[in-house]
């Protein structure tokens, strides 16, 4: 029987592809122990649990980024934390650690280290973090969801997606999904999310310029998030909701997006063939439009910035082109061959490959 370590957490960028592996690997030996590493203030504190798995909690330690007292607490707190990773290591048999990135993997990569148990690592982000950079040295199986991510190691395996993303049959599903939002049979469906929190640009711009994107002839679903400042402008052919717990539902009825740039986002669009304009966040380290890098280089999607996403744009670039259906085909295409549809198998044959093979000296 196979122990899993599964570490990563605070995002829904590192937590939910680690549930999508998690899932495949107790579907495929349901004998397999699968544990995961976290914190008790990350999403998967509520997300690890709610899956049935056990989650064992690492304080949250982030990286001081000057010297200063706290600098000087942070080693010792640190030191204990690789500590007590390794003695779980070691009391629960571990056979395999892989990481996810943020701040629960690092602690993760070096107990592994100092008990010579083999890693496996997966990056999400084109744009890699700190703790995979330093845990790609002791590995060879190092995976990422981007060609362009320059990771040590890295081979493309993908984005670990969802079940209901992997095995969506688009087409099959539109007739459900347009009853589903109250869509109309007859009109190519421009989806628009700025994820579950929602994007006050993308909200404002997209609601202002409703009149004309109806008007050419396309009906809007238009998920705003749950903070969302924009009211519904009571159109036809306009779809407004808060909230989305279909987007399996979402993404079948979806003829082209409009979109942040975070990594799975990115991944679930080009694996299915949806063309997009990508709107990426203007707030960190800019890791969103390295993300759309491949898709947008491929011809499937473009890239916008925040601060000139305006009604402007939409009604000088993104109208001429839905006005196009040979152009959005291109792009489908386009968006489809750098996607990736089975990376969470494509992880699961790297973690395996870490389990064979020696770790580097």
């Amino acid at each position: 029987m196979t122990t899993y370590l599964l570490a990563g957490g605070g995002t829904a960028g590192h937590v939910n592809p680690l549930l999508a592996v998690a899932d495949a690997l107790r579907a495929r030996d349901p004998d397999a122990t699968v544990l995961v590493l976290g914190t008790s203030e990350g999403l998967e504190s509520r997300l690890v649990p709610e899956r049935g798995y056990e989650l064992l909690i690492v304080p949250r330690l982030p990286f001081p980024r000057r010297p200063n007292r706290a600098a000087l607490r942070f080693l010792p707190r640190f030191n204990r934390a690789i500590n007590e990773v390794a003695a779980t290591l070691r009391r629960r048999q571990v056979d395999v650690v892989v990481g996810f990135g943020g701040y629960v993997a690092t602690p993760a990569y070096l107990a592994a280290r100092r008990a010579g148990i083999p890693i496996a690592i997966h990056e999400a982000n084109a744009k890699p973090g700190l703790a995979n950079r330093l845990g790609s040295a002791f590995t060879h199986s190092v995976g990422v969801a981007f060609a362009g991510t320059r990771l040590r190691h890295a081979q493309v395996v993908g984005m670990p997606l969802r079940r209901e993303i992997e095995v969506l049959d688009r087409a099959g599903s539109r007739p459900e999904g347009l009853a589903f939002f109250g869509l109309a049979a007859d009109l190519p469906t421009l989806l628009v999310t700025g994820g579950s929190l929602g994007a006050r640009r993308i909200n404002r711009t997209v609601v202002d310029a409703a009149p004309a994107l109806v008007a050419a002839g396309w009906q809007v679903l238009h998920i705003t998030g749950s903070k969302a400042e924009v009211t519904d402008p009571g159109l036809d052919g306009y779809r407004m909701v808060a909230y989305c717990d279909r987007m399996d539902l979402a993404l079948s009825v979806a003829d082209f997006a409009v979109s942040r740039a975070g990594a799975a986002t990115v991944s679930e669009l080009s694996a299915l063939g949806i063309p997009a304009a990508y709107v990426p966040y203007p707030v960190g380290n800019g890791e969103q439009r390295f993300n759309a890098a491949d898709v947008v280089a491929a011809g499937g999607g473009i890239l916008i910035d925040d601060a000139r996403f305006l009604p402007a744009w939409i009604e000088s670039t993104l109208l001429p082109l839905l006005r196009k259906p040979g152009s959005i085909q291109e792009m489908s295409v386009a968006a489809r061959s750098v996607g990736v549809l089975d990376g969470t198998r494509r992880t699961v044959e790297l973690i395996d490959q870490a389990a064979r093979r020696p770790k580097p000296r």
